[in-house]
């Protein structure tokens, strides 16, 4: 009897898994530029932290002025989703152009795993020790990853999708 609840509740954690999957499938294959640049988060800019970020790598800031001008954990956190976000744009741009550079692709999904690993870390950091100096570090290595991953962007914008370049400067 319990054998047979064990497979019964095997199959359907297999099916719901299935179901969720191709559920994410069918919603990353329609997904538009307009679409992605929607989820992108504006709550918190980069632009606290260096004035041309979008153009040009590097902060103007200090790792324990960054920290502050970050707004702790939100701009973490913000940096994060947007970090998935610019993940999907360059997945998205390879998928629909064939003109696409492929090292710059590679870069940018480097760039989204090392952001996201170092947001999780300070994050984690955080948490047990609130704004330590390995937090400051590891927000500031993200913040630093974060402005050369928007600069990229923007130049993946600028050759394929040049008229999105706006609407991404505006929110990012």
């Amino acid at each position: 009897m319990i054998v047979t609840m064990l497979q019964i509740g095997a199959v359907a954690g297999i099916a719901f898994y299935l179901y969720r999957l191709r559920a994410g499938i069918k919603a990353r294959n329609s997904q538009t530029w307009d679409s992605l640049l929607a989820r992108l988060r504006p709550d918190w800019s980069a632009r606290e932290l260096s004035d041309q970020f979008l153009w040009k790598e590097g902060l103007s800031a200090t790792s324990e002025d960054a920290w502050e001008r970050m707004e702790g954990p939100k701009g973490l956190w913000v940096m994060y989703q947007n970090a998935q976000v610019m993940l999907q744009m360059a997945d998205y741009a390879a998928k629909n152009s064939d003109s696409v550079d492929r090292l710059l692709l590679e870069t940018l999904r480097s760039d989204a795993m090392h952001i996201r690993v170092c947001v999780l870390m300070a994050l984690a950091q955080y948490g047990f020790s609130k704004a330590g100096e390995g937090v400051r570090i590891n927000a500031f290595r993200a913040a630093t990853m974060y402005t050369g991953m928007a600069a990229r962007m923007t130049q993946l914008l600028q050759e394929i999708a040049p008229v999105m370049v706006p609407d991404f400067v505006a929110a990012m």
